[in-house]
């Protein structure tokens, strides 16, 4: 049985000022819940947050935010949660691509704003859920515990960002959206017919808190500008320069500048990223190939797992899925992968899966090469 289906709650609506996030509220609301709307104010000047075609932080998207409220017929707020954006998410991202990881902000964002921040002044003020546009499923199992699956439609499906919820949280959250299996051509339809003004209005994409999408800009000016370091290649030798560690992500082919081709003529990408020494390894496809991985901080959507076990597992936002075995020691996550994977890279997230029910996440810290490509 499915959140959305239970007694009617009081329920806070996280509207971001898109198209999805509207349509929950609505949803919410015609299933007969005591729904209130509310946006988050993620930043002290939301000018310098990107407009046009973001639906997420913007004071153009609150004014959306609110019209729609308006025409589902429920009350309204903002609340600024500036400060503590600033701390838990952009100040982590600035910190991870400075210890030469690559984080994900929107996760993080749920983790510390959506999901604990929001949550926790809702509670406070009596409210029973909070609601938001994510499009995954929360479930009631036998024994009156919650679990998180995937959405109904796996191209929609946006549970790898959830995967940070304990089940506390996903015992206070609602995602009309996701046990329905609609395009989203349809959800905009159905926003049309609701009157709501956002139907039309362009998904959020890229970085909400940097304007520009010049992510290099953006941590250069924040990490002291531009601090030259060396390109190598996997035996050390010196292929040519860069501006700045922090400007590079593990697997990255296209802006290396690098003076002279590879002896095989063939493209080169990044291995690794050496923050101490300020130095960028690149080698051939193949040295990508990854057969394990260590992962730290892991949380659990319910009673971590015991012992050694099989899982698929999903390692970014709109990848797919890959057939691991995973053990919990210690607090560190130990995942092999049935067949390598590429583009893993440390300060992303794990989330393992057990069918469409999300087991946990964790961040990455270490990873395994396969032998052959490490000797190549």
């Amino acid at each position: 049985m499915t959140q959305t289906s239970q007694r009617p709650l009081r329920v806070l609506a996280a509207m971001s000022g898109g198209v999805d996030s509207a349509v929950a509220a609505a949803r919410a609301a015609e299933a007969g819940h005591d729904v209130t709307g509310v946006h988050l104010a993620l930043s002290a000047n939301p000018q310098s947050f990107r407009t046009g075609a973001r639906g997420c932080c913007t004071i153009e998207d609150s004014r959306d935010a609110r019209r729609a409220a308006d025409v589902i017929g429920i009350p309204f707020y903002v609340w600024d949660l500036a400060e503590r954006f600033r701390e838990d998410v952009v100040e982590d991202f600035v910190a991870e691509y400075e210890a030469g990881r690559t984080p994900n902000p929107c996760l993080r964002c749920n983790e510390k704003i959506k999901f604990a921040a929001l949550l926790d002044k809702a509670l406070a003020l009596g409210f029973d859920a909070v609601c938001t546009g994510h499009y995954a499923t929360v479930v009631l199992a036998a024994d009156g515990t919650r679990e998180l699956h995937r959405a109904s439609d796996m191209a929609k499906d946006q549970s790898y960002v959830l995967g940070v919820l304990d089940e506390r949280q996903l015992a206070h959250a609602m995602f009309p959206l996701g046990d329905t299996l609609t395009t989203k051509d349809e959800i905009r339809a159905e926003a049309e017919r609701r009157g709501l003004a956002v139907a039309k209005k362009p998904d959020s994409h890229d970085i909400c808190f940097i304007a520009d999408g010049d992510t290099q800009g953006f941590l250069a000016d924040r990490l002291g500008g531009t601090a030259e370091g060396d390109i190598l290649d996997e035996a050390g030798t010196k292929l040519g320069t860069h501006e700045g560690a922090f400007g590079f992500t593990i697997g990255q082919r296209k802006g290396l500048r690098i003076g002279h081709p590879a002896a095989d003529g063939k493209p080169r990408y990044v291995l690794d990223i050496s923050p101490v020494n300020n130095t960028v390894t690149v080698g051939p496809v193949e040295a990508l190939d990854v057969t394990a991985l260590t992962a730290i901080k892991p949380r659990w959507c319910g009673t971590p797992p015991a012992g050694t076990g099989t899982y698929t597992a999903q390692l970014r936002a709109h990848g797919g899925e890959t057939e691991v075995t995973a053990e919990l020691l210690d607090g560190i996550l130990s995942v092999s992968f049935t067949e390598p994977v590429r583009g893993v890279a440390p300060g992303q997230a794990v989330v393992l899966y057990d069918g469409t029910r999300v087991v946990g996440s964790a961040t990455i810290a270490t990873t395994v090469r396969r032998e052959t490509a490490a000797a190549g």
